[in-house]
C-alpha cells in the first residue's frame, strides 16, 4: 500500500478502487470506510461505499401527533422502541394533529415557522400573504406606543407631538399647494 516515487516512497497513496489504484499525491480518506480514493472515486456512490449513511439524520413522524423524532441511523426494532416511548411519555396529543392556519378568512395557509409572521401592532400570528396590517384586518386601536424610558423613541414622541403639524424645513409656513416643493433648474 505504500505510495509516492522511488525518490519519495510516503508522497500520496493509491487509489483502493477495486479498478482504479491510480497513484494520487493528493488522496481523499472516505469518512464512511474510511479507506483512501482519487478525486475520481473519492464520493460514495461512485465507489460504492457500504457506510454511505453514516453521517445521514433520518426523521419519522408520529401517526398520532404528527410529532418529528430523530432516527439518527437506527434500526427498525430501535425505530418501534422509540416510537412506543415517545406515546407513553405523555408529550403524544392527538390534538397536534392539526397545524395552525391563517386566521384571515378563507385563508387556508398552514402557519408553520418559515411562512408566519406575528404583527406588531395586533399581535395576530398570520401567513406572509397577509403579513401587512391592511391586508389581515388589522385592529389599530389596539396600538399601544410605551417607549423607552429616557430612550431616543421618548423623544422623538415628545419632538413629534410639539410639531402641531408644522414642517420643521419651512419654519412654521406650509407652502401653497400651487407652488412646487422643489426648484427644478
Amino acid at each position: 500500500m505504500a505510495g509516492g516515487t522511488e525518490a519519495f516512497p510516503d508522497l500520496g497513496k493509491h487509489c483502493q478502487h477495486s479498478d482504479c489504484r491510480q497513484l494520487d499525491f493528493l488522496p481523499f480518506k472516505c469518512e464512511g470506510c474510511h479507506k483512501v480514493f482519487c478525486l475520481e472515486h473519492r464520493s460514495y456512490k461512485s465507489h460504492e461505499c457500504p457506510k454511505s449513511d453514516h453521517k445521514s439524520r433520518k426523521v419519522i413522524v408520529c401517526e398520532t401527533c404528527s410529532t418529528s423524532i430523530e432516527k439518527a441511523g437506527k434500526e427498525e426494532e430501535e425505530v418501534k422502541i422509540m416510537l412506543e416511548k415517545h406515546k407513553q411519555s405523555g408529550n403524544c396529543d392527538p390534538r397536534k394533529t392539526k397545524k395552525p392556519t391563517c386566521p384571515v378568512r378563507r385563508c387556508k395557509e398552514t402557519l408553520t415557522f418559515s411562512n408566519s409572521i406575528v404583527c406588531k401592532t395586533c399581535q395576530l400570528k398570520v401567513c406572509l400573504k397577509h403579513r401587512f396590517p391592511d391586508d389581515h384586518a388589522c385592529r389599530q386601536d389596539s396600538i399601544t406606543l410605551a417607549p423607552a424610558k429616557g430612550g431616543r423613541n421618548e423623544k422623538f414622541l415628545t419632538a413629534f407631538a410639539s410639531r402641531n403639524g408644522k414642517d420643521c424645513a419651512q419654519s412654521g409656513q406650509r407652502p401653497s399647494p400651487t407652488s412646487p416643493s422643489v426648484k427644478a433648474y
